[in-house]
């Protein structure tokens, strides 16, 4: 009698739709957002028999050279005092090293740094002036990041009384008016709010995050930015036992959270890489309901996913996708949560 109680659900089973990415072969190049040219190079770049992390380099490059979304690269958004610079991080899920750089000043070449980071020194994370430096002694060149589009882009923040920023309880009021600023006299200070605001529909740091998986199963991750991804774990995260991850959004508060990290430990735990890249989100939205921010994450078997937090502007989220199956990288699309 048991045995035909089980054959039903056999059946359901096996009539099941399949799980989007759930029969992927390797290699595997993922990607945030539709930069395709980005992910082409990843694949030329295993196809001519480089490494994950060669991959992960070279498909960033391209973005950090196209200046992909006007937020990577040169010429991207710019400080609050007119200056671009860069973020990138990558990171080996082989050995486990990793090489970023942060607020990386007048070095176009940011994930080419990070690389360098990586392999020559045992630094994980060089930041601003001493980046620079670094680069310099690596080879690279010093040049001028801003452009007239960059200077166009400061001078119309400045032209709306510097918003949107990033400060708050200050003198004067951060919501009307430029710095420079001052703390606010702790008589003064909203004792009943003392939590982040989020800024709304600011959506000023998207980011190209790559996940690749060798055909031998090694992984690695990177990110490039104008700003808020060289956090390991992050902006992005790769483990040969598990898989690897890579975050786009808010890095004010998905750094809070480690939110690649985070989806790779609950691949390890036997997640399907969609379920873990929800659950990300969801754990994020607890706490910060209106951030923008989205997950890419990928097994080691190939399996890949994604999720995204629900706005009302931010209701899709586009990302690509290139494995042994596809003859060219195809968009794919998920509903936010």
């Amino acid at each position: 009698m048991a045995r035909k109680s089980n054959l039903p659900l056999l059946f359901v089973l096996l009539l099941a739709p399949a799980h989007v990415g759930s029969s992927s072969p390797l290699p595997l190049v993922l990607n945030t957002w539709p930069f395709q040219n980005a992910t082409d190079a990843a694949w030329r770049t295993l196809a001519s028999g480089g490494s994950s992390l060669d991959a992960v380099e070279s498909g960033c490059a391209v973005c950090e050279k196209e200046q992909c979304d006007g937020t990577v690269g040169f010429g991207g958004s710019p400080d609050e005092f007119g200056e671009t610079t860069l973020d990138a991080m990558i990171m080996d899920g082989t050995t486990m090293d990793v090489g970023a750089v942060g607020a990386l000043r007048r070095i176009k070449n940011a994930i080419g740094v990070a690389r360098k980071v990586l392999e020559y020194t045992t630094h994980t994370l060089l930041v601003g002036e001493s980046a620079t430096k670094f680069a310099e002694s690596m080879g690279f060149i010093n040049e001028d990041l801003s452009t007239s589009t960059s200077q166009a882009l400061h001078a119309a923040w400045l032209a709306r009384n510097c918003q949107p920023n990033y400060w708050r309880d200050v003198i004067p009021d951060s919501s009307k008016y430029c710095g420079p600023y001052k703390p606010k006299p702790h008589s003064i200070l909203k004792q009943d709010d003392p939590t982040y605001q989020e800024k709304g529909n600011n959506y000023g740091h998207d980011t190209i995050g790559m996940v690749v998986i060798h055909k031998t199963g090694h992984t690695a991750a990177g990110t490039s930015t104008n700003g808020d991804s060289p956090i390991p774990g992050s902006g992005a995260y790769a483990d040969d036992t598990a898989g690897a991850a890579a975050a786009t959004g808010d890095g004010d508060i998905l750094m809070r959270f480690l939110p690649s990290y985070q989806a790779v430990e609950y691949m390890r735990s036997g997640e399907d890489p969609t379920i873990a890249c929800q659950k990300v989100i969801l754990r994020i939205q607890k706490h910060f309901p209106n951030f923008f921010g989205a997950v890419i994450c990928a097994n080691v078997t190939g399996s890949y996913g994604a999720a995204c937090n629900k706005l009302p502007t931010f209701t899709q989220f586009s990302f690509m996708v290139y494995n042994s199956l596809k003859h060219q990288p195809s968009e794919e699309k998920v509903d936010c949560i």
